[in-house]
């Protein structure tokens, strides 16, 4: 190789580097801007009926407000960890609720694909298939998996966004409710905005059988505003969790040893006619690895 063509090469390659750097640099701010306190509103409707069903009935229009602390639980050059909490009530006593968990990890290669009846699917990618993207590992409530999927987040014309589409159990506010069909392929939008940040989401219903095709029952649209306001807002929600944080470490790092089986997982719904999250949220009890660990193996279908 010519001195010249190998000078040209280490100075592609060098440049190259440093693009990726500053592109992973704009992606963490862009994850970590989803932190602290914000306004929240919940916007779903049902845009689109194909049940062949004469007397299907779509689910209502549900919009629904909340005050939301983001905390940032794990902050790493390749995993950012933010748990939601949901604060109600009286601003001087709040109620706190425990609410969903996202992790963002960059070119993962293993997942758990949600396929239905409360099963995961075990799906390990090429690392050619992930370069340069983050996947987004959403948890319930109890740290359960939920839904995941990979993407590139996208900065562009003043926008950064990151979107991504995968199958998810049912959200709370329709397995409540309706049990027509057991898969929501969610179409998932996370853009940062001058006010904070919105989830857009084209969500499609689907009966999923064995050995048979899936069936699209309806279409639904979820448009979620958190809008930024003083952390001092979320005061209480900040004070649950610097109380119950070790405890929730102890819960995340059984189900860290449980998907680093990687293998498919099955849950059951109950155990004892109880399902998980009602055990852990009891403040009382489960407060050590001694009591977590068992509980929650308790619940993975062997």
């Amino acid at each position: 190789m010519k001195p010249l063509t190998f000078l040209l090469l280490i100075i592609l390659t060098f440049t190259l580097s440093l693009n990726a750097q500053s592109k992973k640099k704009k992606d963490l701010e862009a994850i970590k801007s989803m932190c602290g306190c914000f306004e929240v509103t919940f916007n779903f409707a049902e845009t689109f009926n194909y049940s062949k069903d004469s007397l299907y009935k779509p689910s209502e229009t549900k919009t629904d407000k909340g005050l939301e602390w983001a905390q940032l639980v794990s902050d790493q050059n390749n995993k950012v960890s933010i748990q939601h909490l949901l604060q109600v009530g009286n601003p001087e006593k709040p109620y706190i609720v425990k609410h969903w968990r996202q992790d963002w990890l960059y070119q993962n290669t293993n997942f758990y694909m949600y396929n239905g009846n409360n099963n995961w699917k075990f799906v390990s990618k090429p690392k050619s298939n992930v370069k340069g993207q983050w996947t987004q590992k959403v948890y319930q409530v109890d740290d359960s998996p939920r839904y995941e999927g990979s993407a590139t987040w996208v900065h562009v014309d003043g926008k950064s966004y990151w979107e991504n589409t995968t199958d998810a159990p049912l959200p709370r506010r329709e397995y409540t409710k309706r049990s027509d069909y057991n898969i929501t392929q969610r179409g998932n939008r996370h853009e940062i905005t001058s006010f904070g940040w919105v989830h857009d989401q084209d969500n499609k219903k689907i009966i999923r059988e064995v050995g048979k095709n899936d069936i699209i029952i309806a279409e639904e649209k979820g448009y979620n505003t958190y809008v930024k306001v003083p952390d001092s807002r979320c005061q209480g929600a900040i004070d649950w969790w610097n109380k119950n944080k070790e405890k929730w470490a102890l819960i995340r790092a059984k189900w860290d040893d449980i998907y680093s089986r990687n293998k498919d997982l099955s849950l059951k719904q109950k155990v004892n006619n109880k399902v998980l999250y009602k055990y852990l949220f009891d403040e009382e009890n489960y407060k050590t690895a001694k009591e977590i660990n068992p509980l929650i193996e308790s619940f993975v279908k062997k």
